[in-house]
């Protein structure tokens, strides 16, 4: 027995985008006992497991070409209009869970292309919200994930800049900096989610604190990576977990303190069963 004490972090676990999104889907899985999932409903395997065993279906955009008459669930990261479209043209019901603050953002970027400005949108290539943001315009507004991929002497003097909302607000600030010493006009439109970005000061304090800290996420999920970097940043002993099975009791010494912490996209009763696992130990 190495009786450890340990703790959860009560600002880990699914942002209220993510909780929206999974509560209707169990309201319409306990009434209809099947619904379909457009992509991942969250970039967590465990949960998706959990939800699949009452019924969920996770499809891709090449299988929704084919269903018709049915309910189909949007998650969090939300859609580009052709979807709905489809949608329309196929009898779908869209039971549709966009995180408010995505729909927001779809919003505005709406709005400045029928102004015909000039949009780039910081962000991850091919990431579920980008795609959704970029079909408002069209797929003509530019993505990028890093100043390195734009050539600033050849970019235009005016542009609008938008981030995808789950992107560090510190470095959104950096590239407006970088794109203004550099004589470019900018109308910045600040659209990334707090109580995301937040997490990353959140666990910075949070990590100091125990001698292991033991980081829950998926592997797909990108929040995931980039927040466990920061946690291995302030605590060298930070070790990464999707499930139970990859916990190591090499990792633990006796009497050690354990915080266990996670993605926006890590479900609580996972943290939880994970710190019943370790006391156990």
């Amino acid at each position: 027995m190495f009786n450890l004490n340990v703790d959860i972090d009560i600002n880990s676990g699914f942002c209220f985008g993510v909780v929206y999104a999974i509560e209707m889907a169990e309201d319409i899985l306990k009434e209809d006992g099947q619904l379909y999932c457009l992509g991942d409903i969250v970039h967590n395997d465990e949960e998706v497991k959990r939800l699949e065993e009452q019924g969920l279906e996770i499809i891709n955009h090449e299988r929704l070409k084919d269903i018709r008459d049915s309910k189909i669930l949007i998650r969090a990261h939300g859609e580009p209009p052709s979807t709905y479209q489809l949608a329309l043209e196929n009898n779908i019901e869209l039971i549709d869970a966009s995180c408010p603050v995505v729909l927001k953002l779809q919003n505005r970027i709406k709005n400045s292309y029928d102004k015909e400005e000039t949009i780039y949108i910081y962000g991850k290539h091919g990431h579920a919200e980008v795609v959704g943001l970029l079909g408002q315009t069209s797929n003509n507004a530019v993505v990028f994930q890093d100043l390195e991929e734009l050539d600033l002497e050849e970019l235009p003097r005016e542009i609008t800049l938008y981030s995808q909302t789950t992107k560090s607000t510190d470095k959104f600030y950096e590239i407006n900096e970088v794109l203004r010493e550099n004589g470019i006009s900018v109308k910045t439109n600040d659209t990334i989610c707090r109580q995301v970005s937040n997490r990353d000061k959140e666990l910075r304090n949070f990590a100091t604190n125990f001698d292991v800290i033991v980081f829950v996420s998926g592997t797909k999920s990108s929040n995931g990576k980039v927040l466990y970097k920061v946690c291995k940043e302030q605590n060298e002993r930070t070790y990464f977990v999707s499930s139970i099975q990859d916990v190591k009791a090499e990792w633990f010494g006796m009497n050690e303190s354990v915080g266990i912490c996670g993605a926006t996209s890590t479900p609580m009763w996972l943290m939880e069963d994970i710190k019943c696992h370790l006391e156990k130990l």
